[in-house]
């Protein structure tokens, strides 16, 4: 009877992983998750706790004092070791602190394309306890301006390349007595001072951690701009505990000081500075850093480069995938893909063509309070739920009414949580340890992010503007966003912005913008219905040369529709809904419409014809 009860409890025991196998095929993953999260927390509190404070800037300095001579940056031909960048980032806050319009701890805006300029000079700040407003380096005049200002800095230090755009502000900046620094050796422009010749002159010895004294964990580190509703960029503030925070990011994924981490998105955005730059701080790793993205130099840098870590965004999975197929597209060392918003097929689509690579897709808003993780792999998922996590941040999907862009609540003013496998908004509890801090100079949108009153009076909550679904097997999915703002070229486009640029033109009375889904493309391409004024007509020359000089490439409206009148809502507000559904088909519409053609220089007659070809993929957008 013994023997047989302990083979029974030797069976049971045999018997329990593929019994958890088969009922929780996820639960040694969540396992391993919960002690990945488990010792980023410890790490975060050990930080936190040290004295005298611990920040980002540290654990550089942690690494360059580990490994001095071992490559950080990678640029083309040239080549920065962690001393070599830390040396220059002391020669640059040594030049700037002879500039007599400057002092330690003033705000500084970095106008600057990826470069390795740009990670010195941002490290130089950060050295005398500087917060930096991290500006696009293709926002021009009104917004660039905008942008500026939000932020209240003192100083504007610029590429070279970027001259004429600061000389079309330059008697605004002047008129606030900014010091205006552009990184070359001589310029001969009235107001602006070149700064290059400067730092080369400086010495590069340490600067003393007293500059940075001031400094608290609630201090703003950087300011890093998102398209919002109301139209112009806003500020959101990145304080340094938000910064610290970030730091575990890349390493909760396995990435270490042995990985090569190819950075060619814009370091301005949060993914590039986050994920790429932050990132490779914690983890001791070499970046890779590009310019910009190339679809056809991609997988030969990475071969170059023994390139073991790329980053993302789903764009980026689509535009390889639309290369030429190449023998060796397996060949590379690439191990470990991190980003987000990459559609379900082009993953599978991405694994097939360029081998086994693990995606690492996530969930994370550059103000927002909440993220998610797909640590599982599940293709098409961008998290998974788990008790532990909703624990430390409390977050819900309630349901949500498009038509009036609100939440929809109950007879006691409550919101209505989604049942699991709807959609619906995401929304995240604020707390200690998740906190709002909000935009610079723009209380409005702040306060329109938080959401009060969301499952109990009292309570308050982030609106993250996003509508996501909870499958059974407890994990998320990305549904669409909410609101003004789209998501084209991997930048949000805000709808308002947009509006406004198009109503200053000659021909154009009102502009009611929004996004339209393109078959074989990510996210939604910008689209216009417009009236045109009285007396006037639609001159799509006029029209592209206006959006050229105003916008961004990606802001551009694709598409122009011309309307008699623009439909409003029974609160005047534009509607989209409808319009959206309608698209841009000149099949099913009876209105006039156009499409952007860079080659015409012109907004041109979108034809049957056109719409075939853009449908079947035979003009990309």
């Amino acid at each position: 009877m013994e023997m047989l009860l302990i083979s029974v409890i030797l069976a049971s025991i045999l018997l329990i992983p593929f019994a958890l196998k088969t009922f929780s095929p996820y639960v040694w993953m969540d396992i391993l998750y919960f002690r990945d999260l488990l010792r980023i927390l410890v790490r975060f509190v050990s930080r936190r706790r040290s004295r005298p404070l611990f920040f980002v800037l540290d654990r550089f300095l942690e690494q360059t004092a580990a490994h001095p001579d071992k490559q950080f940056i990678v640029f083309g031909d040239e080549s920065y070791t962690y001393a070599s960048t830390n040396k220059r980032s002391n020669k640059i806050a040594q030049a700037l602190q002879s500039q007599p319009g400057y002092k330690a701890g003033d705000t500084v805006a970095l106008f600057m394309g990826n470069e390795p300029a740009f990670i010195f000079t941002w490290l130089a700040l950060a050295k005398l306890g500087s917060p930096v407003a991290l500006l696009n380096h293709n926002i021009r005049t009104k917004s660039l301006l905008h942008c500026f200002n939000c932020c209240k800095a003192k100083v504007l230090i610029a590429a070279s390349e970027l001259k004429e755009a600061v000389e079309d502000v330059l008697p605004s900046l002047m008129e606030q007595d900014v010091t205006v620094l552009l990184m070359t050796q001589h310029c001969d422009t009235p107001g602006i001072e070149s700064f290059c010749d400067k730092v080369d002159e400086a010495a590069g010895a340490p600067l003393p951690r007293s500059l940075r004294s001031h400094l608290t964990f609630k201090s703003p580190a950087v300011y890093i701009y998102t398209s919002g509703t109301t139209g112009l960029p806003k500020a959101a503030v990145v304080n340094q505990n938000r910064l610290l925070t970030a730091l575990a990011v890349l390493s909760s994924n396995g990435v270490s000081a042995s990985d090569v981490i190819y950075v060619n998105l814009p370091l301005y955005h949060t993914a590039g500075f986050f994920i790429g730059l932050i990132g490779a701080i914690e983890t001791g790793s070499t970046i890779i850093l590009k310019r910009k993205f190339s679809a056809s130099q991609f997988w030969d840098d990475c071969r170059k480069h023994s390139v073991t870590v790329v980053q993302y965004i789903g764009e980026v999975m689509r535009y390889l995938c639309n290369t030429p197929k190449r023998d060796n597209d397996k060949h590379h060392k690439v191990r470990l893909a991190i980003g987000n918003g990459v559609r379900a097929e082009i993953w599978r689509e991405f694994l097939n063509r360029f081998g086994n690579i693990e995606v690492r897709e996530f969930y994370a808003s550059t103000e927002g309070n909440v993220g998610f993780i797909n640590y599982v792999g599940k293709i098409g998922a961008i998290g998974r739920v788990n008790f532990l996590h909703k624990r430390l941040f409390p977050f819900s999907l309630i349901k949500y009414d498009t038509e009036r862009d609100e939440p929809i609540r109950d007879a006691n003013g409550l919101c209505v949580e989604a049942p699991t496998g709807d959609t619906g908004l995401l929304v995240s509890k604020i707390t200690d340890i998740a906190p709002f801090v909000g935009y610079s100079q723009n209380e409005e949108q702040t306060e329109r992010k938080r959401l009060r009153n969301v499952l109990k009076k009292g309570d308050l909550y982030f609106n993250s503007g996003d509508l996501m679904r909870i499958d059974n097997d407890n994990f998320i999915y990305f549904q669409d966003r909410v609101g003004d703002t789209f998501r084209w070229k991997g930048e949000n486009v805000a709808t308002t912005e947009v509006s406004d640029i198009l109503t200053i033109s000659d021909c154009l009375k009102e502009a009611n913008v929004y996004g339209v889904q393109v078959q074989g493309h990510e996210g939604r391409a910008g689209m216009a219905a417009v009236t045109v004024k009285e007396g006037a007509q639609f001159d799509g020359s006029h029209i592209y040369q206006h959006v050229v000089s105003y916008l961004p490439s990606y802001a551009r409206p694709r598409f122009i529709r011309i309307q008699n009148a623009v439909e409003l809502t029974g609160t005047f507000k534009q509607m989209k809904v409808k319009l959206v559904e309608q698209g841009f088909d000149p099949g099913h519409i009876q209105d006039p419409l156009y499409i952007l053609d860079d080659s015409e220089k012109s907004y041109v007659p979108l034809t049957a014809e056109v719409f075939s070809c853009i449908v079947s993929g035979n003009i990309k957008l």
